[in-house]
Parts: structure tokens; C-alpha cells; sequence
């Protein structure tokens, strides 16, 4: 992919793999430029999402992007808190956020997933206005749907290595299969 093709994909929007009643709908802060232009949710080289989620257990075999409509069939979906794809998280601002917000919880709500797992606990507490949440279930609810932030699967988050990342995401699936 070229960087002019990638630049191309700036604001694109991304459709989102839901369905209704699902066990956890992922959601990420919003799509990179690499998603944007594939039109594949965590579509770029370094982003550790689909291999934690294989090594969490939440899926069989490590998924490619290309094959993102196949964890319907587990169960599982992909949203994002903010449409708009950038180049950087930080291109949104907290406007942008608490909008995102209020729009995942509209989708929420339709679609009653049993958990929702935002990934980016940062891009929660701006989404949902909790600026002391950390890793892991939250108090907050929508209706039914319970909440867990999960760390940010970027590989620029260095703080979490693919095996910490996939015992937390693990904690999660455990706490979905036994709901």
C-alpha cells in the first residue's frame, strides 16, 4: 500500500461486523488509515489484535483481517468509539469522543450485546466520561450489556506484551463464557 493510497483513506468510514445479541462486540478507538483503506478492522502489520484474540482463546486459529466476518459465527463483533478514520488517535479530539460515546451507546443499546470490550481504556474514559476507569470489567452498564476495557492492541503500546494482552482479553472471554 502506498502512502498516497493510505493518505486517500483519511475520514473514510469503516462498516462495523455486528450483529445483534452478541457475546462481546470489540470496540476500538477508531479505524487507522491501513483499516480505512483495506476496509479490514485492525488491519495493520504491527497491531497485535487478532493475534491476542487467538491467544486469548477467543477464536480457534489466528484470523486474518480479510477474515473479519467470520467471528459472527463465535459470537463476537467489531465497532469502533469514533467512525472517522485518522492516521493517529490523537487527530480526535475529546469532542469527537464523548459524540462517539453517545453514538456506541445508541448502538449498544439496539444491538444488546452481552459485553462490550472497548480496547483503548483511554478512549473510554473520554467516550463515557469515567476518568478514573482502568484495565479490566467496569461498573457502568448499558441496560444489559456489561463493560470491560481492555488495553490497546496498537503495537505502539508498549506497556503490554502480546502475553499480558491475551491473559487480559483472556479474563474477559472467561467471564463471557460464563455469563
Amino acid at each position: 500500500m502506498t502512502p498516497q493510497e493510505l493518505e486517500a483513506a483519511r475520514d473514510r468510514l469503516v462498516p462495523d461486523v455486528v450483529a445483534g445479541g452478541l457475546r462481546v462486540l470489540f470496540c476500538g478507538i477508531n479505524p487507522g488509515l491501513m483499516t480505512a483503506a483495506t476496509g479490514h478492522h485492525f488491519a495493520r502489520p504491527g497491531n497485535r489484535f487478532w493475534p491476542v484474540l487467538h491467544a486469548s482463546g477467543f477464536t480457534p486459529r489466528l484470523l486474518r483481517p480479510s477474515e473479519q466476518e467470520e467471528l459472527l459465527g463465535y459470537g463476537l463483533g467489531i465497532t469502533n468509539v469514533v467512525a472517522r478514520a485518522t492516521a493517529k488517535a490523537d487527530e480526535l479530539s475529546a469532542e469527537e469522543f464523548r459524540e462517539g460515546g453517545r453514538l456506541l451507546r445508541e448502538k449498544v443499546t439496539q444491538l444488546r450485546p452481552r459485553w462490550l470490550a472497548v480496547a483503548g481504556v483511554t478512549a473510554y474514559r473520554t467516550a463515557f466520561g469515567d476518568k478514573p476507569a482502568a484495565i479490566g470489567p467496569q461498573e457502568r452498564t448499558i441496560g444489559d450489556t456489561r463493560i470491560w476495557a481492555l488495553p490497546n492492541p496498537s503495537g505502539l503500546n508498549a506497556h503490554w506484551t502480546l502475553a499480558t494482552m491475551a491473559e487480559e482479553f483472556g479474563r474477559l472471554r472467561a467471564a463471557a463464557e460464563a455469563d
